[in-house]
């Protein structure tokens, strides 16, 4: 049965009244929604009850009951960071030494952690952040309920604060061996914004993610600190780490993920409580992204130690990465047959001879291709596409090779600091003062974000 997809932190309440709407609909014979019911539950009834309207509300979101749609909202909102509810304000020492010394995914800055001053007589949350390991061990000595208490400005546990602390001071493995052996989570984490992806303390450790390795870098002594807490039983399987870790070449933290169980086991207390992605399901997902984005070591570690590959190879094709395909076909995977369009988009963007004849379909069907093609740095397959007729100043997506209008060729190459690109764009005809849909910025303020002082200079007035 078709499902759709639970929306973005969901509320309870929300999906109560989308229940009692259909309900009250099916009531008043609305034929739409009569045929909502046949599809998902069967004959409607007379009288006809809410609960089962809940039942096929709970269905058409992929759960088996209400009940089991609850559930996994109300973990949801137990685990949702912020707190619904509010969240303190910042007004000890302690707690502004945490605000300033910790990244939280949503406003990260060098410069905050520049200004974070560890107080006197720092509490709990204050003491784990700097990784005061005597001070953390005074403290659960007198109380060992502190070493999972909620508390400090963002309410999360001390090892939170630890292993997303940035101010790189103390003596962060003691410090979380003092806490681990009092009692903490070494699983514990919460919800970014009600979002299904837990940031665990792994999460924490391993750092970066979309807003790069400067604003968001990985603990000073990430590989370290993560084995601590692996050794503890924190499980391997973490979602949030290989995304935020998949946009970068460096593989350590496969391969360390890899040794504590990475892509086995039942996926730990986080599966549990929100029926995530299995531990094989994550690492596929990996090997779909580092073969879309030509990681041709990653692919290989992934392959390694067990990723199922068999039908990657027309994606590798399709994106232009030749050796990753032929690698996959060495190993065994089965070879695809490609159609013109497809055969024409794998051949540009790998500097091949093309077929002229097929551009016109092929810019009917990916007419954001100059976006990707540029995001990858594929210098040649620019010039290529805009000599067939592709539009230099097409909007597109440059993170994944889908056709969404968000931003120009221009505006990624302003923003990854690829100043020959930005060059043979502007050569080409790319026009620097288009706004994308986004963020309604132009290609200079992209450069101007990410700092890139070439391309600032490039693209100012």
């Amino acid at each position: 049965m078709p499902t759709i997809s639970l929306p973005d932190d969901p509320s309870l309440e929300h999906l109560r009244h989308q229940a009692r709407a259909l309900h009250r609909a099916v009531q008043a014979g609305d034929a739409a929604a009569v045929e909502r019911i046949e599809r998902s539950y069967g004959p409607v009834s007379d009288p006809f009850p809410l609960a089962t309207a809940q039942l096929v509300v709970a269905r058409e979101y992929g759960f088996a009951s209400w009940a089991r749609l609850r559930q996994h909202v109300e973990a949801i909102d137990r685990y949702r960071w912020p707190r619904r509810s509010g969240m303190p304000v910042a007004t000890s020492p302690s707690d502004e030494f945490c605000r300033l010394a910790c990244l939280n995914y949503t406003d990260d800055d060098p410069a905050h952690r520049a200004r974070a001053v560890v107080p006197a007589d720092p509490h709990i949350w204050a003491a784990a952040a700097a990784a005061d390991a005597a001070r953390v061990e005074s403290l659960v000595a007198a109380d060992p309920s502190l070493a999972r208490r909620e508390g400090g400005p963002h309410l999360w546990e001390p090892l939170c604060y630890l292993t997303y602390s940035r101010v790189g001071l103390g003596d962060p493995l003691r410090t979380a061996r003092v806490l681990l052996a009092a009692g903490a989570d070494p699983n514990t984490g919460y919800l970014w914004h009600g979002l299904t992806s837990p940031f665990t303390l792994l999460t924490g450790v391993f750092g970066e993610g979309e807003m790069g390795p400067v604003r968001q870098p990985r603990h000073p002594r990430s590989l370290e600190l993560a084995e601590v807490l692996l050794r503890a039983g924190a499980d391997a399987n973490d979602s949030q780490t290989l995304y935020n870790r998949q946009f970068g070449d460096d593989d350590s933290h496969l391969r360390l993920l890899f040794r504590y169980g990475l892509g086995r086991g039942d996926g730990g207390p986080w599966r549990a409580r929100l029926s995530t992605a299995s531990p094989a399901e994550l690492v596929r997902s990996q090997l779909r992204w580092a073969v879309m984005h030509d990681q041709r070591d990653r692919v290989r570690l992934l392959v390694d130690n067990g990723a199922e590959f068999q039908d990657f190879v027309e994606l590798a094709l399709v994106n232009g990465n030749r050796e990753i395909a032929d690698y996959l076909l060495a190993a065994g995977a089965p070879a695809p047959s490609l159609a013109p369009v497809e055969a024409f988009v794998a051949a540009v963007l790998a500097g091949e001879p093309v077929d002229p004849a097929a551009a016109a379909a092929a810019r009917a069907a990916r007419p954001a291709l100059v976006v990707w093609a540029a995001s990858n740095g594929r210098i040649d397959a620019v010039r290529r596409l805009v000599e067939l007729g592709f539009d230099v100043n097409a909007l597109g997506r440059g993170d994944v090779p889908v056709e969404q209008p968000w931003s120009t060729a221009l505006h990624h190459a302003a923003g990854g600091g690829d100043l020959p690109m930005a060059r043979l764009l502007l050569d080409l005809g790319a026009d620097p003062t288009i706004r994308d849909a986004r963020f309604d910025a132009t290609p200079l303020g992209w450069a101007e974000h990410e700092g890139q002082q070439e391309l600032i200079e490039l693209l100012s007035p």
